[in-house]
């Protein structure tokens, strides 16, 4: 009796929660969405699918080039800008420009997918300024633009999505990349209830392990934090370690997986907190992030290379 009794609950469970996540927002087509970092991967696959739906796209690119090619690929609504999130400058200019465009209507969605991944390598072949590259990118100046564009968000009850990782829960390499995403996880759960009381909704969105245009340089990556290492570190890692990382294993290409969860995030009427991309988010490093660290550390440095002069073991 009791074991069907929670088999219904469940199923109604799962229903509702089916229902509720095909219920859209009205007037798509007059809500304006702002997408950073559109030249190519998960922001320009986006600002197609947006524009496609009807949505009055505001697309941020890097390049000329990527500007040139968005609008060669979407419809007359999409409007696009440049924009470097690392000049101050150029975000302000980029904040009037969408100011200018929507005007007293508001700004439905921001999502902010502008981001870098290098230099990544061992911490230890790191320096200062290679971690403030990424950090500067990924965390504070999406904070930046997040905070100057809040104030037209508010008013439409919008929605904010951020772009995380699960490398914002477990740490599969050194560099400021997972300390970043990290960082991108601690603001959003803030903003998140900070900006409930008004109706917006923010969501993060942690994909599995993407080859995108942020990661397609790590072999040259390696091979440049590797030249400039002092010999003696060199020889206490050893050149098979080395080897090992320069061989960096190339994830997913399928980029609908994570633009579907964005664009949920801005169309439906209830979205989730928390949109997780790719079977290996979902099963293994998000269940793995909630290990206790006597499991995860020796699994995880079993799966590490091992350095020449490596002599600790658990």
């Amino acid at each position: 009796m009791w074991l069907y009794l929670a088999a219904l609950l469940m199923g109604m469970y799962f229903l509702r929660r089916w229902y509720r996540e095909r219920q859209i927002v009205e007037n798509l087509t007059e809500k304006y969405a702002f997408i950073t970092g559109c030249d190519s991967g998960f922001g320009n696959l986006l600002a197609r699918q947006l524009d496609a739906r009807g949505l009055r796209v505001l697309a941020a690119c890097f390049t000329q080039q990527g500007v040139e090619e968005l609008s060669k690929a979407t419809s007359e609504r999409l409007q696009t800008t440049l924009l470097d999130v690392t000049s101050s400058k150029s975000v302000a200019a980029a904040v009037a420009w969408v100011k200018e465009r929507v005007g007293d209507r508001g700004l439905w969605g921001l999502v902010n997918n502008a981001g870098v991944a290098l230099p990544m390598a061992p911490n230890e072949w790191l320096t200062k300024d290679d971690f403030r590259k990424v950090l500067d990118v990924n965390l504070l100046w999406m904070i930046d633009v997040t905070l100057q564009l809040l104030p037209l968000v508010r008013p439409t009850q919008g929605r904010v999505v951020n772009m995380a990782s699960v490398a914002g829960r477990l740490v599969m390499s050194g560099g400021g990349y997972c300390p970043s995403k990290y960082g991108v996880e601690a603001f959003s759960d803030g903003l998140r209830r900070e900006l409930h009381p008004f109706g917006v909704r923010v969501c993060i969105v942690e994909p599995g392990n993407f080859t995108t245009p942020i990661t397609q340089r790590m072999q040259e990556n390696f091979q440049e934090v590797w030249a400039r290492l002092p010999l003696q570190t060199r020889e206490a890692y050893g050149q098979p370690y080395f080897e090992a990382c320069e061989s960096y294993i190339q994830g997913r290409t399928e980029f609908s997986l994570v633009t579907r969860c964005m664009e949920h995030a801005l169309i439906a009427q209830y979205p989730r907190t928390r949109y997780s991309a790719g079977w290996d988010a979902k099963l293994f490093f998000i269940p793995a992030s909630y290990l206790p660290t006597s499991l995860m550390d020796p699994m995880l440095i079993y799966l590490q290379p091992k350095p020449a002069q490596a002599h600790a073991v658990f």
